[in-house]
Parts: structure tokens; sequence; C-alpha cells
């Protein structure tokens, strides 16, 4: 009979170990129970920023309705329903934001046409590479920065006054977080690890517990959680445990393995940020000085306005509704997720020279899995001391879900060699 396996990436000198000694997890009725760090999740350890936003407020907030021309969009938790100058087509403008969306299935697929299982084959196995879920910020980015600095300027009266459409920045202040999930982050876990039982129930063999595996960074950890949750349950722990790699400098993560590649960090991986940068200068030419009009005393550059863009697909995700969006046109948008097919495709993709090199270790250790072995010997950011061990590294799953980031998910995709990710992207 004619097996399949299903591999599935949604949406993608050495250190020491991952490996820390073990810890104290409860002590309850007098029995301490402990267990190694990389099968604790709490407390965390090398969370990153966990700083929680101001909480939404979406009933009092929604401007809506906006009238008949608007784009229509069932009730949902966040507002996307906007009138957008030049949208002819009543299309979404939430789509066009790279990984910055709210999550939406792809129309059009990745280059893979879906087809039915063929006569005679069957699915044996399933090999699943999550993104985590929508989120505030990262700490120290364009967009944290810009909008701290401005709130600043606001609250302390140096800004000027605001007019048209910018004069709810009269009133605007920063409340956005740093790095975690957002509450719809959290939902779109949940429903995909719904959705995966649905596809991929029936593989789970109901007398074992499988090993799944995340990151310490809190966003990873708890997307991890919430994709078990929609898979098995609130009981998820009776079938699953969560092994927590450390993701910091100086330990092996293949997860994360940007950390372990020296010169993805530096500015020979660059490229997709200067060519993202050259078009940012082209497509937002117009809105600069359109948005300059309505601020006669503080003044845009366009790494402001990108900033200002920016900032919409984040409040939206964090209350629900960003009065920034509606400030940029269709054509405005579009360039926008230009901007960000640019900066993936040199620094992550098949334009970086560094793409292969972050994604390879996770590469091994599915080659790993598919010859069923452990692995002994490693010249990347795989680690070693849980990789050379089945209790770690477990290689008789039906079901294997690894959760990661969007840029080590792209180096990865590039690392396996699916040329649909290939093409060069011209910056003009």
């Amino acid at each position: 009979m004619l097996s399949y396996l299903l591999l599935f990436l949604p949406l993608i000198s050495f250190g020491r170990a991952a490996y820390l000694d073990k810890k104290q997890a409860s002590t309850e009725g007098g029995t301490s129970t402990t267990v190694p760090q990389y099968f604790q999740t709490t407390p965390e350890i090398y969370a990153g920023p966990t700083a929680t936003g101001v909480a939404p407020f979406l009933a009092a907030t929604n401007p809506a309705p906006f009238g008949a021309t608007r784009s229509f969009v069932a009730n949902a938790p966040l507002e996307t329903a906007l009138p957008i100058v030049g949208d002819t087509q009543n299309a979404s403008i939430f789509h066009l934001m790279g990984q910055l969306s709210p999550y939406f299935p792809n129309p059009d697929g990745f280059g893979v046409q879906e087809m039915a299982l063929p006569p005679g084959a069957s699915i044996d196995q399933v090999h699943v590479l999550h993104r985590h879920g929508s989120r505030y910020p990262t700490t120290g980015a364009g967009a944290q920065k810009f909008g701290t600095a401005l709130a600043s300027q606001i609250k302390a009266g140096t800004a000027g006054n605001f007019t048209g459409a910018l004069s709810f920045l009269n009133s605007w202040s920063y409340k956005l977080g740093a790095e975690i999930l957002v509450p719809v982050g959290r939902q779109e876990l949940f429903d995909s690890g719904v959705l995966h039982y649905y596809d991929y129930g029936h593989l789970y063999n109901t007398s074992t517990k499988i090993i799944a595996r995340t990151t310490t960074q809190d966003r990873m950890l708890k997307s991890a959680e919430y994709f078990m949750a929609g898979f098995f349950g609130l009981e998820w722990t009776n079938n699953a445990t969560l092994e927590i790699i450390i993701e910091e400098e100086g330990f092996n993560n293949s997860l994360a393995g940007y950390f372990q590649c020296n010169n993805s960090n530096l500015v020979v991986s660059e490229g997709g940020t200067n060519a993202s940068m050259v078009w940012e200068n082209i497509y937002l030419q117009n809105a600069t000085k359109r948005l300059q009009a309505l601020s006669p005393d503080f003044k845009f550059n366009v790494s402001d306005v990108y900033n200002m863009q920016t900032l919409c697909p984040y409040e939206t995700v964090a209350f629900g509704y960003s009065a920034f969006c509606d400030l940029f046109t269709y054509q405005e948008w579009e360039g926008f997720e230009y901007s960000i097919d640019l900066s993936f495709a040199g620094n992550n993709y098949f334009q970086s020279p560094t793409g292969r090199a972050v994604g390879i270790g996770y590469v091994q250790e599915i080659l790993a899995r598919l010859q069923h072995h452990v692995l002994t010997t490693t010249g990347t950011q795989a680690n070693l001391t849980l990789d050379n061990n089945t209790r770690t590294f477990p290689l008789n799953q039906t079901l294997y879900f690894d959760f990661s980031h969007d840029t080590n998910i792209a180096a990865i995709l590039t690392a396996f060699g699916l040329v649909q990710f290939a093409p060069v992207l011209p910056n003009y």
C-alpha cells in the first residue's frame, strides 16, 4: 500500500545545549514532583518581554457603521470592514499585511494544488511546523519606538495640532504591550488546533502521550498550549507533553536558528531590510505629503509614515480597531504587503545569504525522524542534548507538532529548497 507522509510548514561556533538542572515544579500533599527544564511550562524561563497592553473596549471605540461603501465582514472580534480609498473590489486590506495580518486562509494556496488522497494511499504521519499567533510589537521595533515617541510628544504638547483624518492623534496615546499574544492570537492557535484535529485526529493513538516542541519565549509557549487545547481539549496534558527549548543566545535551538548563525544577525543579512526601505520611499511618497499637510507642526518622514501604517495591524489585533488603517489607500496597502515580501525575501528566503543556514538544523531533525534515528553529530543549530535521546526526540509518533517564528519558518522553507518562494523581487 502506498503511504503518504505529510510535512506541513504553515504560513515559517555553537553554544551549549539547552538543558538545565531539574527544577521542582510542584509540591502537593507532601510529595515533591520534579521535571526537567525542557518539560517545564511554569514558572517560565527566558520568556522574553511580557508587558500587557491596555484592555480593548471595542464596544466604545468602534466608529462603525461606515456606510454602504464598506466591505462586508461577518461579526468577529476585530473591526475590519473599513472604507478604504481605491478599494473597488470589496477586498480586505487585512489580507495585505504579511505576517501582521490576523490569520486568514489563503484562497490561492502557496504553489501547491489541493488534491484528494489517491486510491490505495494512506496518511500515516504528519509533521506540523506552526507559527505563533497574533501578538504585540517586538520591543525596539520601529512601530513601538515611533508610537512611544509620538505619544510622548502629544502628552507634552510639543506635537502641535493635528487636523482632518489625523485629528484622532490629538488625544491618542500608545497603549500596546510587548511581544506576547493578544486575545485573537490565542483564538487563532486554538482554532488551528481544532482544525488540525478534524484533519488528523484519527492518527492519534489514544494509548500514547506525544512530545510537542516549542521555545521558552512566552508567545511561543502560550501558542503551543492553546493549539494543544484546541486539538485535544482542556485536558491536553493527558495526551501531550510540551518540550520547552531555551530561546536565547548561547543555546542550540532549531526552532530559533538565528541565535546560532552569527552572520544572520549582521549587515550581510539585511538585504531585505534595505530593499524594503528603498521601496517604502517610492510607494509612500504621496501618503507622506498627504499626512504632512494635516500636521503643520509635527514633521513626518517616510519612516514615520511606514510605522503609522504598521500600527494599523498591531492596534487592530490588540484593540479590535485602529484609526491608522484608513489613512492609507488600497494601493498603499498593496505597497505595504510588497515591502514585507521584500524584507522576507532578502533577510530569510532565497535572496538571503544566510537563510538556508538558519533553517538547516530543522531539516536535519526532519530527516532524522523520517530515517528513524536520533542525531549523534551536528554542525547546525540542532540541540544534541535533546536530539540524541528518544525521550526528548521521539521517533515513533504519528503526530509531530513544532512551534516556531515566521522568520525561522521562512529559513526552513528555504533550506528545504521549496522554490515557489525563490523568485527574485525587484525593489522598484
